[in-house]
């Protein structure tokens, strides 16, 4: 039996890069070189107000100063040059060759008007300042800056940063590809279905296709199959059918008469790395590379363990196999303490708060049982007890994790008492 580091050393060991692709970007990409930018941003000196460009060099314009309006210009308007009077400028119009200022239109007094009531005349109600209100030419991003670093997700703000620079293509690192396997013949898929004696309605699945997609991976199948090494096997062949590049498994690893899972991976040629872990919830996971290379991961059944497994275990995985850079946690005080029962790393549910003082801390929610859901529900946080740590007591910092590895360090939602 070993412990977390170690299990995660090993994990890391196994998990080597995914080949790099060149695609359109998409949110959930990780993208596997820099991103430079090839063009300036903005592309144009243009105004920030609707207003008036004018020309004023390196001094201030008094008010009262008055000009003739000489032209107008409007977003989307091509290159005009200007040397002498007012220009009619709009919000993210080019500002026309020689001009370098705006005055708001707030700011201008309209003394005459043409026919269709377009301003003729202008006299200046404010001071203008050199440079004011108008965008420079790459003043957000300069031909040659690098925008973006390998290992960034892309999300929607990187989104409308590469369309602003018009990026067609990223070098990205693919999306790793899961199948999910529960075993057990208790359990039942369909929701509409009424439960015979002894069944019970299987969570752990939708949770697993739920929280892989988040992590940024493909989902390729999803099996349930009964307590019977044969049909696991024939299952576990369709898994690596679908190209499955992590095989993640529940149940049929604890040491029970129907834990098949061990004795059915060695059958195949799986080289078992570790079974059996120093924490708590999870201890029966286990972690094997098959014959091809593909990782499995073998979670326990109960849905907390499987949720442990998968946060602790599977998305560190996910973040080597995508080549982001591995986690790091919060580290926060208890509210109140938490009583460890065993020299093991304990992964709790917990609710992250801001105290009366707006300080943050960890709550350690009632119902830390492996198999109670609604405390997993309620929990916006996991708080981990490390294995060298005593009982730890109301002060003591402890890690903080977010529920979901790609939200670390933000956290879900933060409790304000």
């Amino acid at each position: 039996m070993i412990g977390h580091a170690e299990a995660l050393a090993i994990i890391r060991r196994e998990a080597g890069r995914l080949p790099v692709q060149r695609l359109a970007p998409t949110v959930g990409q990780v993208l596997a070189e820099a991103v430079v930018s090839g063009e300036d941003l903005p592309p144009f000196d243009n105004s920030a107000m609707d207003g008036f460009a004018l020309r004023i060099g390196d001094a201030p314009l008094a008010a009262g100063t008055e000009f003739d309006v000489a032209g107008a210009q409007a977003a989307g308007d091509a290159q005009v040059a200007a040397s002498t009077g007012a220009w009619e400028i709009m919000t993210g119009a080019r500002l026309p060759d020689g001009l370098d200022a705006v005055v708001p239109v707030e700011q201008v007094e309209v003394l005459e008007r043409d026919g269709a009531g377009r301003p003729q005349r202008i006299r200046l109600t404010a001071d203008v300042h050199p440079g004011q209100h108008v965008r420079l030419r790459g003043e957000d991003v300069r031909r040659g800056d690098c925008v973006l670093a390998a290992g960034c997700r892309i999300e929607a703000t990187q989104m409308m940063l590469l369309a602003a620079l018009g990026v067609a293509e990223v070098a990205v690192m693919p999306r790793p590809r899961v199948a999910i396997l529960n075993t057990g013949r208790e359990l039942v898929d369909d929701p509409t279905q009424t439960l015979a004696s002894g069944q019970i309605r299987n969570s752990n699945g939708p949770y697993l296709a739920a929280r892989v997609a988040d992590a940024g991976a493909k989902l390729v199948l999803r099996e349930t199959v009964g307590d019977d090494a044969s049909a696991f096997l024939a299952a576990l062949e369709r898994a690596l059918t679908a190209g499955a590049q992590v095989v993640l498994s529940t149940g049929a690893v604890s040491m029970g008469r129907h834990d098949f899972v061990p004795d059915a991976l060695r059958s195949v040629g799986a080289t078992l790395h570790f079974h059996k872990l120093r924490i708590r919830p999870g201890k029966p996971l286990l972690f094997a590379v098959l014959p091809h290379g593909q990782l499995y991961f073998g979670l326990p059944g109960n849905p907390v363990s499987t949720a442990v497994g998968l946060r602790f275990f599977v998305e560190p995985a996910l973040r080597a196999l995508t080549g982001l850079a591995p986690e790091r946690a919060l580290r926060v005080p208890l509210a109140g303490g938490f009583r460890k029962r065993a020299p093991l790393r304990f992964h709790l549910k917990g609710q992250l708060e801001v105290d009366a003082k707006g300080q943050l801390q960890a709550r350690v929610l009632a119902g830390q049982e492996s198999f109670r859901i609604q405390p997993l529900a309620e929990a916006n946080c996991w708080i981990v007890v490390a294995e060298d740590q005593d009982s730890p007591v109301a002060g003591d910092l402890v890690e903080v994790y977010g529920l979901g590895h790609l939200l670390a360090p933000h956290i879900d939602s933060v409790v304000t008492l």
